[in-house]
């Protein structure tokens, strides 16, 4: 039997990263991992004791959700993001974004033949999502590069991976304009919407720049970076309700279920602000001492005013400095991987503990 469709996806990118990571590992000190960006930092407490108050679970979860979880979404978009006019029929709950951003393609009947647009400088999973279903894709920051070619989807990501960019409200609102006019599906990824150290990033939902409506717009979100909940895999789509009633029709024939006791902890996540703040503060003290550290060895430091991550350059090819850095234990992620466009720069994630965060300031000290 021949298997094709592996075939047809890029290559895993951080395989690529596995010698590197060998030779950060033989530090003598040991490795300073700030390349994928996992957190590390304990789960809230709230979200634990929800979680093992929902323990005795011997039932199928609905692929819906529990209205309470759905109600539990908009509830935190109208409080935290100024969201307005949604109800528990605009949310469905994700096992984790990865497996919408990858899937909704395919999903949602795009194949050969049409086109998925998305960021120049993007996390890879666009681009998989659309090799997955058959169709062509394009990375581009310019809606007029397309000429007169209009994508089924567009992806857009503020704030953004790999680089922290955040995208201004009038800019959001003409992307809506634009879609709406020529009948394109808008997926805005905004899994580091509370991530966000200089300035202000606004959902794409938020009425000055939807006008209100969810008509044609989708927005993803994740409680993996807010709440140090990657391992509990919640997430959940919310938008066009036609669209999230298309999603959930294909998702039902296919079992794609969040577990109960997950619903439970999503909902104790989202209601609770405090442990934000706490992370987010950890973030920001990390954050500044890298970027310092980082100047200090020569890097320039671009956009990232948001997101988990420094985009980062000093002026060479992206795997030079990868591999300058692992010889000191540091382990970073070539800006390739996220297209073309981050070739001379490197993405270096401040999730690290606090004590391997200094190891890698006093690394940097001595370049």
């Amino acid at each position: 039997m021949t298997l094709t469709v592996s075939g047809r996806l890029p290559d895993f990118p951080w395989d690529k990263l596995t010698s590197y990571a060998a030779t950060a590992r033989a530090h003598a000190d040991g490795i300073v991992d700030l390349s994928v960006g996992t957190p590390v930092d304990p789960t809230p407490e709230v979200v634990q004791e929800a979680l093992r108050a929902a323990a005795d679970a011997p039932g199928y979860p609905l692929t819906i959700g529990r209205p309470e979880s759905r109600q539990a979404v908009v509830d935190w978009l109208a409080r935290r993001h100024g969201v307005t006019g949604l109800d528990i029929s605009n949310v469905l709950p994700l096992i984790g974004s990865k497996e919408l951003i990858a899937s909704a393609a395919l999903h949602l009947g795009v194949g050969p033949g049409d086109l998925v647009a998305y960021p120049e400088l993007a996390y890879p999973t666009y681009e998989v999502g659309a090799a997955l279903a058959g169709a062509r894709a394009v990375a581009t920051d310019s809606l007029t590069a397309l000429g007169p070619e209009t994508p089924r989807i567009l992806w857009i990501n503020s704030p953004s991976n790999p680089t922290g960019r955040v995208l201004p409200k009038d800019h959001l609102k003409k992307v809506v304009d634009w879609c709406r006019e020529r009948g394109v599906l808008l997926i805005s990824d905004e899994c580091y919407i509370e991530c966000v150290w200089e300035g202000e990033a606004l959902s794409v939902l938020h009425p000055d720049i939807c006008g209100g409506s969810t008509e044609g717009i989708l927005a993803v979100h994740s409680l993996s970076k807010r709440s140090n909940l990657a391992g509990y895999r919640c997430a959940f789509v919310v938008g066009d309700p036609a669209v999230v009633g298309e999603l959930l029709a294909v998702r039902k024939n296919l079992g794609l279920q969040m577990p109960a006791p997950q619903q439970a902890a999503m909902i104790a996540a989202l209601d609770d602000d405090e442990h934000v703040a706490e992370q987010h503060a950890r973030y920001a003290a990390r954050r500044a001492k890298l970027l310092t550290a980082l100047e200090a060895a020569g890097f320039s430091i671009e956009h990232s005013e948001a997101s988990l991550y420094l985009w980062a350059t000093r002026g060479e090819d992206c795997w030079s400095t990868v591999a300058s850095l692992a010889e000191r234990g540091i382990l970073v992620a070539p800006g390739a991987f996220y297209g073309a466009a981050g070739s001379s720069h490197v993405r270096v994630a401040f999730t690290a503990t606090d004590e391997r965060v200094d190891a890698a300031v006093a690394r940097l000290s001595a370049i």
